[in-house]
């Protein structure tokens, strides 16, 4: 016999016994990867699952998920001066930017280096705005209320003010949930208006689900990789953020993208009177 053909004849056996012998191993060491790694287990989805709950759009850059119609985005100094009439003319089949939340402040003396310009120019195209404070749980909420208060000027037809908390900065729960609330309470009595709470879905987990002092609060939730938001308690989600990598003319970085639980005239329905 030709060592051609015994290389043919027992060499694939061999393969495929050692194959066999190892498939267990391989399986467990898939199943961990698939424990540890959302991005994997999103991937994975994306084969079986995802086509049934999310659409394709490659002009954005990201898959959107289906059943919502008013979509909108997030900014920041990380995005730089945007562009809003290309924000305004970008539309791909139904889906358009409809409202933009934008970075106002930080702590208690941090101003976004572009909120000015972003917060006017929004308001021109018509993308309903809304101004948001990346909240820090250990300095003072009156002061960090009072620094919000000034930089930022709600008109009618704005969006309320968002509060963005998702550190903890050495605060333990008692104590974030306090100066939260706090906080939440000083920019009510100073637009008005109760704000909206932003934060991503395992900080509400462990801080507000189930308080009863955040029930009758809206909350905007970050959760990616997943086929729909469901909210650790009883709660309803108003807005949520699903993607942060988008793509949208007169952006020239990545973008958050965001669903609104309702139609336009609901969201409309929340924005200052």
């Amino acid at each position: 016999m030709s060592w051609l053909h015994k290389l043919l004849i027992f060499k694939p056996s061999r393969r495929r016994r050692t194959l066999k012998s190892m498939l267990p191993s391989l399986l467990i060491l898939f199943g961990v990867a698939l424990w540890i790694s959302p991005v994997l287990r999103f991937r994975l989805l994306e084969l079986l699952d995802y086509p049934f709950h999310y659409k394709e759009f490659k002009h954005f850059g990201i898959r959107i998920p289906n059943g919502y119609g008013v979509h909108g985005i997030d900014v920041s100094r990380y995005q730089d001066r945007v562009d809003w009439v290309r924000v305004k003319g970008m539309r791909v089949d139904d889906v358009r930017i409809s409202f933009a939340f934008i970075k106002a402040t930080e702590g208690t003396w941090l101003e976004d280096t572009w909120f000015d310009y972003n917060w006017e120019n929004a308001r021109r195209q018509g993308i309903i705005r809304g101004a948001y404070h990346f909240f820090l749980p250990d300095l003072s909420p009156k002061a960090q209320a009072t620094h919000f208060a000034r930089t930022v000027r709600l008109r009618s037809g704005d969006l309320p003010p968002v509060v963005d908390i998702e550190v903890t900065r050495g605060m333990n729960k008692a104590q974030v949930q306090k100066f939260t609330l706090e906080f939440l309470q000083l920019l009510e009595k100073k637009f008005g208006i109760k704000p909206i709470v932003y934060t991503n879905r395992d900080f509400y987990k462990n801080h507000f689900a189930n308080e009863p002092d955040y029930k009758p609060y809206c909350f905007w939730i970050a959760h990616y990789y997943v086929t729909d938001l469901h909210m650790p308690d009883d709660s309803k989600w108003h807005f949520w953020q699903h993607s942060d990598r988008g793509t949208v003319n007169g952006i020239n970085e990545p973008v958050d993208f965001n669903v609104f639980y309702g139609d336009s005239a609901s969201l409309r329905r929340m924005c200052v009177p």
